[in-house]
């Protein structure tokens, strides 16, 4: 076997320990690691058709992966004016006045990332925005892509005036007393009214800015994802870029599992299943339990501050339990978007139902779980339940004194019980690390970072949002190597450097587990390894 990567001079960080390897060199075939030794022996295996690197010290270690990433359908929603950076009304009013002046007449105003923090005490509308905007179309999707804000002209050339009812149970088009649209769109279901009536862009553009995309996410240090976005003609595309050798990241995809999905649709999610390619496959199916706090749409036991957040996604729950076990007995894993306490403890109720009606079968997931009872956390455990969690939302989106829009909703003791990553780490729980983009940006040390020091990324001055719920630096780096490896049934395969596995690897200029948290983000990451072929190399390597 011809050897084609070789790796000198490193040093071989091993997560499963959390020590460095005796090793100092690595060598790579047909995308495995195929050797582990000194330098010497190492480059001893090299012939002229080798990619021989010296990395002068530098840290590697397995390919970092992002347990929850959109990179199809987030290379489509952030294309437009970032309001992400705006804090306030006034800031949000400046920056789309900015891109209203540079507008052709009569075209779509498309905007993303707009946190409903800014808002204070308001109504999350379009009142604030109304002047600014003016005839203006234009459509603000929310931080949560679970919500958007339309503008008058929008629902008007929509045709949306009044409320309407969905398959989706807390979609919504929110309306005023008198029946009028205020703008707020939740949920998929509803914000669909108005997209569908503006300009799309090309299958070229889409392809091209899935591409960058994901050549960001290599250079960031990224190896993988667990990409939740299989629908329309997502499949096509990832695998478009495969063919052409434009695919720098391994893909596992879960299609959609949306209510109203009948008999038919579930045999062929199943039936979809291992479709795909070298380095990208259709693995596991996506369900949501619920919808997000900030909106109002996440399934709590009590309601929030508003006597909102009191039901499921799914018009009937027990329907999605029965799909669960109808998946579960044919070997499919779920990963089920599941935010609130009451969506948190219906899924692991339908797997403990599944297991004990078909026996033991598929790694089951749980994404987001942003808050949960004590008594809940033990069953992840109990039911080999994944906790996939994104730890920037708590940094990025709420506050230490509670006094954002999440925290407020929620009210005490819920929003002191937030992300409860630490709690479900101790009760045994195997916790996977994600980001959630386009919900919170991909780089993967920037999501471990947060795992540790839980401080808004824009300001670590500021004070940690529950910081006893931190992990550790080793326990962060295990969450997107180690446990994202078994989140995936990978762990014989994937997240270790060993002999035999997967030559996907994430080269740092300095050791992940003793930079000071605040500053891990900040670490260059020299070298992207994927199938034994690099898809970043800095320019000092």
């Amino acid at each position: 076997m011809r050897t084609t990567l070789i790796l000198l001079s490193a040093r071989l960080l091993d997560p499963a320990t959390g020590g460095f390897l005796p090793h100092t060199a690595l060598a790579a075939a047909d995308g495995r690691i195929t050797a582990l030794g000194d330098d010497r022996e190492i480059r001893a295996l090299a012939d002229g058709t080798t990619t021989v690197i010296d990395l002068k010290g530098a840290v590697v270690t397995p390919g970092l992966v992002d347990g929850h990433i959109h990179p199809v359908h987030g290379s489509e929603l952030t294309s437009g004016l970032d309001l992400s950076g705006c804090t306030d009304l006034e800031q949000t009013r400046q920056a789309l006045a900015r891109a209203v002046r540079d507008l052709a007449p009569g075209a779509w105003l498309h905007a993303w990332g707009l946190d409903p923090n800014v808002f204070g005490e308001l109504p999350v509308d379009t009142a604030p925005f109304d002047q600014v905007l003016g005839d203006v179309p234009a459509f603000l999707l929310l931080f949560d892509a679970h919500s958007a804000l339309a503008s008058r002209r929008a629902l008007e050339l929509a045709g949306v005036d009044g409320p309407r009812t969905f398959d989706q149970a807390t979609a919504d088009v929110v309306c005023d007393a008198d029946g009028r649209p205020t703008g707020l769109l939740l949920e998929d279901a509803a914000c669909e009214l108005v997209e569908r009536v503006a300009p799309q862009p090309t299958r070229e553009e889409r392809r091209d800015r899935l591409a960058a995309a994901l050549r960001a996410m290599a250079a960031a240090g990224l190896t993988g994802g667990h990409a939740m976005d299989a629908n329309g003609d997502s499949l096509e595309l990832v695998a478009e870029l495969a063919e052409a050798g434009e695919l720098p990241l391994r893909l596992r995809i879960a299609p959609w599992c949306q209510p109203g999905t009948d008999a038919d649709g579930v045999r062929a999610l199943i039936e979809q299943q291992g479709t795909g390619g070298r380095l990208w496959e259709v693995a596991g199916v996506k369900i949501f339990m619920d919808g997000t706090i900030d909106n109002g749409t996440a399934w709590l036991e009590q309601p929030d501050c508003h006597g909102e957040s009191r039901h499921a996604f799914w018009p009937d729950p027990e329907e999605y339990t029965r799909i669960v076990a109808t998946l579960h007995r044919a070997g499919v894993p779920t990963a089920t978007h599941a935010i609130g306490d009451a969506a948190v403890r219906h899924v692991l109720d339908a797997v403990e139902k599944a297991q004990a009606e078909f026996g033991p079968g598929p790694r089951h997931r749980v994404e987001h779980i942003e808050t949960v009872p004590d008594d809940t956390l033990r069953r992840f455990a109990e039911l080999g339940v994944v906790a996939s969690m994104q730890p920037t939302h708590c940094c990025d989106f709420t506050r230490a004194d509670h006094t954002d829009n999440w925290s407020r909703r929620l009210g005490e003791p819920r929003a002191s019980h937030a992300w409860r990553c630490r709690d479900l780490h101790d009760s045994g729980a195997v916790v996977a690390l994600g980001s959630d983009w386009p919900i919170a940006p991909f780089p993967p040390l920037g999501v471990m970072a947060g795992a540790v020091h839980r401080r808004p990324s824009r300001d670590l001055t500021q004070a940690p949002h529950g910081p006893e719920q931190a992990l550790t630096a080793l326990e962060a780096l295990r969450g997107m190597t180690v446990n994202a490896a078994y989140a995936a049934g990978e762990e014989d395969a994937a997240g270790r450097l060993a002999v035999g596995h997967r030559a996907d690897l994430t080269v740092l200029a300095a050791d992940p587990l003793t930079v000071p948290a605040t500053e891990l983000a900040d670490v260059p990451v020299l070298l992207t390894v994927v199938d034994g072929a690099p898809t970043h190399r800095a320019a000092e390597l």
